[in-house]
């Protein structure tokens, strides 16, 4: 039996990224593939796996071609948000097992100057094929889902609408230590609860911004981490799920496939949610951060309400801090967030965070950190252990 390499991740970068008027996709995605090989120090040759979608007919072939590369392993998953950690998944059991050296993650995306120009529109719902032909006729879009599933928690363990607040102010707490992010200004419960409705119970501060922007990570096998200029952050341990198509399929909206995922990741990382320095998870809405956050086992079903109002989000001062570039909440959220949670996970593990750099209890940088991204209405779920060098 041969031996499974290591994997790591040796690049990671963001494209510009917020309000970003004058660049197509393909340049979002050019633009941050040329800053994650930068970061890592390494040629393009080298590159011989690549992973994308969400952009043109055939996503990797296209976007390969865009960027000059003829990969030899190829990914195209796309379920979401969580497309992202289950792609890097995916390219850390190829590499590990020898199917390719090097992979690029790559996403970019303009939804927000597409929909400011008039290109396209917010986006209600995901169609009306298989499925969902028995849902959209009622007017069930995307938010509501989420709206839905977040009333259902709060009737089930009294979870209430200030404590999903919170998760809005502290990720504009964090996004205020961020000079990336779109939105900085602190905000009070009192002022997300004010805002105008949007799904009952959530209101515009409970939903996430829409921005343009994207993302790059480089993958690599252990062999050429030595010709990196960056210190490798490891792949410990990742773990998908799917959960359900429609709403009338999931047997509990208080659950969400992260309670999956992220038991599978751990358990293959060899770690306990304990031992986690840093957390990003995806947040479209606040209910996500909060749900997320019990599946992963960072407390108890129907404790995440009692677990965010104590302040423990934040980067300051905070036991477990989430989204610390502010989350899709405050920061950036340009269509599928997954691949922006992998990158600020990996420049916190190398202490590139300037003001917002998380430091554990003894002054030292974190040591492990967990990127869980989520897709659908919590139809799919992807959740990634990394570890410092």
């Amino acid at each position: 039996m041969v031996a499974r390499r290591k994997v790591a991740v040796v690049g990671a970068a963001l494209s510009d990224c917020g309000r970003v008027d004058d660049a197509t996709p393909y340049a979002l995605h050019a633009q941050a593939a040329r800053r994650a090989l930068a970061d890592a120090g390494l040629d393009r040759t080298l590159v011989d796996g690549f992973a994308s979608a969400g952009l043109g007919t055939l996503a990797p072939v296209e976007v390969a071609a865009y960027l000059g590369l003829r990969p030899t392993w190829v990914d195209s998953t796309s379920v979401g948000g969580s497309t992202w950690e289950v792609m890097a998944a995916h390219a850390a059991d190829a590499i590990a097992a020898g199917h390719a050296r090097a992979v690029l993650l790559v996403y970019g995306s303009t939804a927000r100057a597409d929909v400011r120009a008039g290109r396209r529109t917010g986006t209600l719902s995901f169609g009306t094929r298989g499925p969902l032909q028995f849902e959209v006729p009622y007017g069930h879009t995307l938010i509501a889902k989420y709206a839905m599933a977040a009333r259902r928690h709060m009737i089930e363990y009294g979870t209430t609408i200030e404590q999903l607040a919170e998760v809005a102010v502290q990720a504009r707490a964090n996004a205020a230590l961020n000079p990336e992010a779109m939105f900085r200004t602190p905000v009070t419960v009192d002022e997300v609860l004010a805002g105008p409705m949007i799904a009952d119970p959530f209101t515009k501060l409970h939903c996430c911004v829409r921005s343009d922007g994207g993302a790059a990570v480089l993958l690599v096998a252990e062999e050429y981490v030595r010709d990196c200029r960056t210190s490798p952050v490891w792949v410990l341990g990742a773990g998908e799920c799917v959960s359900h198509a429609a709403m009338s399929d999931w047997p509990d909206f208080t659950v969400s496939p992260a309670a999956v995922s992220g038991r599978l990741a751990f358990e293959r990382a060899g770690v306990r949610p304990s031992e986690i320095d840093v957390a990003e998870i995806y947040d479209a809405f606040t209910y996500m951060t909060l749900v997320t956050l019990e599946d992963l086992g960072f407390c108890a079903k129907g404790e995440g309400g009692s677990f965010v109002e104590k302040g423990r989000l934040r980067v300051e001062g905070g036991e477990l801090p989430v989204n610390t570039d502010g989350g899709g909440l405050s920061a950036q959220h340009p269509g599928m967030r997954g691949l922006l949670l992998l990158v600020e996970a990996v420049r916190q593990l190398r202490g590139e965070c300037g003001q917002r750099q998380v430091r554990r209890g003894d002054g030292t940088l974190p040591r492990l950190a967990v990127a869980s991204g989520t897709g659908g209405w919590f139809c799919s779920s992807g959740t990634v252990v990394l570890g410092a060098g």
